[in-house]
């Protein structure tokens, strides 16, 4: 009989996860302050890959699913097992890049092991949007064409591993996501000159890279997204539709409307 190990991060989606599979069995990781749920939990090890299968396995775990925020590790040598000395020079190899290319070596290595690696949107109806308008006032013309901007910068930038979020105003690009996320790009965007804006309040378009593996990474938005693209005096946000994640929803599309924010699910390109 399948089971579900949640490997959580930070933020409320593995607890989403969780709620929905209660006999999921729910791992957090070393070094990271995690709220845990009534599900059956055990404490994982970045650095000891050999112990985490074998306690998934243990426990009879065939299926696992990657989610909440989770930052790229310290790793110290001298605490690896054999498993993890025998993976870590394909993982690093893989950190000199994008973040795309190491997610993508880490679910290689959990197939390896026989396990099935689940997206999140697969396991919580409601989490990805269809097209259409979804909260807020309708975005104008102008809005619309900055929407298309960002997205095309986004594709543009997409073999290159960069990010999953950009805002361009005017036909103008303000920012683009990179490693250190959304917010931190809300933030510059926020304090960037009003005359850059060409008029227009500007667009945060949310999408997922060119060729991504959905299963994990997906691109995200929740209520403090909404805060943050308020904050920085946006119009509104576009996220791809089916592709993007939108954690709490029902706050999400409240906090849209209370802020004055649009919010739309655009088509797949």
């Amino acid at each position: 009989m399948a089971r579900l190990a949640i490997l959580a991060g930070q933020g409320s989606l593995p607890h989403l996860i969780a709620a929905a599979h209660p006999n999921a069995l729910f791992g957090h990781f070393e070094g990271l302050t995690v709220e845990l749920p009534a599900n059956e939990t055990v404490q994982l090890s970045y650095e000891r890959f050999g112990e985490m299968f074998a306690a998934l396995s243990a426990a009879g775990v065939t299926e696992v699913v990657f989610a909440g925020g989770l930052a790229r590790p310290s790793l110290d040598p001298t605490r690896f097992d054999a498993k993890m000395r025998m993976l870590a020079p394909g993982f690093l190899a893989a950190m000199q890049g994008g973040d795309d290319g190491l997610l993508r070596a880490v679910i290689a290595a959990f197939e390896a092991e026989g396990f099935t690696v689940r997206g999140a949107h697969e396991l919580v109806a409601g989490l990805t949007a269809e097209p259409g308008h979804l909260a807020g006032h309708e975005p104008s013309a102008t809005d619309l064409k900055d929407a298309a901007r960002a997205r095309a910068i986004l594709r543009a930038l997409g073999p290159l591993d960069v990010g999953q979020g950009a805002v361009v105003a005017g036909g103008q690009a303000l920012g683009v996501e990179t490693a250190q996320g959304t917010d931190a790009m809300l933030r510059f965007v926020a304090a960037t000159p009003a005359g850059l804006r060409q008029g227009a309040r500007g667009v945060l378009v949310k999408a997922p890279k060119p060729g991504q593996d959905l299963r994990i990474d997906m691109p995200a938005i929740g209520p403090a997204t909404v805060a943050a693209a308020a904050e920085a005096g946006l119009a509104g946000i576009a996220v791809v539709a089916g592709q993007v994640l939108l954690i709490d929803r029902p706050a999400t599309l409240a906090a849209a409307d209370d802020a004055g924010l649009f919010l739309v699910a655009e088509p797949q390109a």
